[in-house]
């Protein structure tokens, strides 16, 4: 038996629960399909949301979750393996339950892969980090290291010299001459040093991060190291359905108007999987409007047909 929501949100996170929020209340019978498996799991903190900062991520969502039950919104520990769209979008549950709905939610975020540096994923969320504005202070004034993945880079590790003056720039793979001029006068002018040559391991004592050895054998004593992780968005399901993507140095994304509808109507993206640049705070902000809009796009349709009968 297939049942019938007026919204599915795919996606349990802060984008998906926000709009689930407006949703539920705004009297919309809504589902939340959350496969459990949050990008900042590996954090024990979230910061720069107002009244929420340094809260761990997992009881952010536990209240979230809480927060939503208390407007009838259904959530399922479930996986969207599969959407099609006719009438309504149909909508295929790893668990083999299938569902209808009038509008769709995808806010399934992105995934971060890192480089394949040993000893480092096991750090990732502690002391090896990727965003100034999430781990910065707690990182702030600590001997500090910042790995190139290409030479864009150089952004990151000019910005983490705003919280700590001690900062090495490991090219690792790439070369010292695809450095541009003006990129060497700025990581001069900030007193970052930068080390080429591969770096070959994360190096970690008593659970803490203590440097980093390149393939020369030399060891460089590092408190933090900064990484810029390849941004995966989750977009299989917008694909499916036929949205327009836009492609970005960081991934395809959808392409979106200003409230999170995608070219496909009644199909919307929030969070992360409508871009890469989207914190917590963001994704939030992006879920609620997105909620907004779409229990408008459901009320005017009513109302529209009811005046055609």
């Amino acid at each position: 038996m297939t049942e019938t929501y007026e919204v599915v949100v795919v996606g349990g996170g802060p984008a998906g629960l926000s709009a689930a929020l407006v949703l539920g209340r705004a009297r919309r019978r809504t589902l939340v399909v959350d496969a459990g498996e949050p990008r900042n799991e590996p954090s024990a903190h979230l910061q720069g949301y107002l009244s929420r900062d340094g809260m761990p991520p997992a009881e952010f969502l536990a209240v979230g979750r809480e927060e939503i039950a208390r407007y009838g919104v259904e959530l399922v520990r479930d996986r969207a393996v599969d959407a099609t769209r006719a009438e309504d979008f149909t909508v295929v549950l790893a668990s083999g339950r299938t569902v209808r709905a009038r509008q769709l939610v995808v806010a399934t975020g992105l995934k971060d892969e890192l480089p394949p540096v040993p000893g480092l994923a096991e750090r990732f969320g502690r002391d090896v980090i990727h965003c100034p504005y999430c781990h910065g202070w707690e990182a702030r004034d600590r001997a500090t290291g910042v790995l190139a993945s290409s030479p864009t880079s150089v952004h990151q590790a000019l910005m983490v010299t705003q919280w700590s003056k001690d900062v090495r720039f490991f090219l690792h793979e790439v070369r010292e001459t695809e450095l541009a001029d003006e990129d060497r006068r700025r990581l001069a002018a900030a007193g970052v040093t930068v080390v080429p040559g591969p770096v070959a391991e994360v190096l970690a004592e008593e659970d803490r991060l203590t440097g980093v050895r390149l393939a020369d054998g030399m060891v460089h004593d590092r408190e933090v190291l900064y990484v810029a992780p390849r941004a995966v968005p989750q977009n299989a399901l917008l694909v499916r359905l036929g949205a327009e993507l836009r492609e970005t140095p960081f991934g395809s994304f959808p392409v979106l108007d200003e409230r999170g509808l995608t070219t496909v109507p009644g199909l919307w993206a929030a969070g992360n999987a409508g871009g890469f640049a989207e914190q917590v705070v963001n994704a939030a902000s992006r879920g609620y409007r997105a909620g907004a809009a779409i229990n408008g796009e459901l009320l005017f349709a009513d109302l529209d047909a009811a005046v055609r009968v």
